[in-house]
């Protein structure tokens, strides 16, 4: 297992801070490398597509929760982002967990999200910002002929999942 991905206090949940290298060109940042994920624990997160979001200052994404897919977010900047966490699992050992990150432009990292716990993110920076999504699963299945695999709780004014 990589030295670079540590473990949260949300079962399954790993974080990983990103480094950066820069020079006067600009700079770059590894966002997924094979093995980086070869542990038993990380193989089932092993990305099958990826994705690039520009999410606009004070707007937020989530919350929501997969039940089949993990998330592999990559926050390299620009901008800031908050990231919130609940744990959902009924069978989890960190069940009723809740989390917040801030990830982006001066503290790059990436997040894997196992399925079923909810999670999203709030551009808290003053720019455009940027995430990288990695997930395990295709969205809405191979040729886009399967449901969406998402519950999205941002759309239940109940839900006690929210965001400051």
């Amino acid at each position: 297992m990589t030295d670079l991905l540590k473990k949260t206090d949300i079962s399954g949940v790993w974080l990983a801070q990103a480094r950066r290298y820069a020079d006067d060109r600009g700079w770059l940042i590894e966002t997924w490398r094979q093995d980086w994920l070869e542990s038993p624990e990380l193989v089932p997160a092993t990305p099958v597509m990826s994705y690039l979001s520009l999410t606009r200052p004070g707007v937020s994404r989530g919350p929501h929760e997969h039940r089949e897919q993990a998330d592999y977010l990559c926050f390299p900047g620009p901008s800031m982002f908050k990231v919130y966490l609940w744990d959902g699992r009924s069978d989890s050992p960190t069940e009723g967990k809740h989390l917040t990150f801030l990830l982006g432009e001066s503290n790059p990292g990436i997040l894997i999200v196992p399925p079923g716990v909810i999670h999203a993110y709030k551009n808290v920076g003053s720019t455009d910002g940027l995430v990288l999504n990695l997930p395990n699963r295709l969205f809405a299945g191979r040729g886009k002929t399967e449901q969406v695999d998402e519950i999205r709780h941002e759309d239940d004014s109940e839900s006690r999942f929210r965001l400051d």
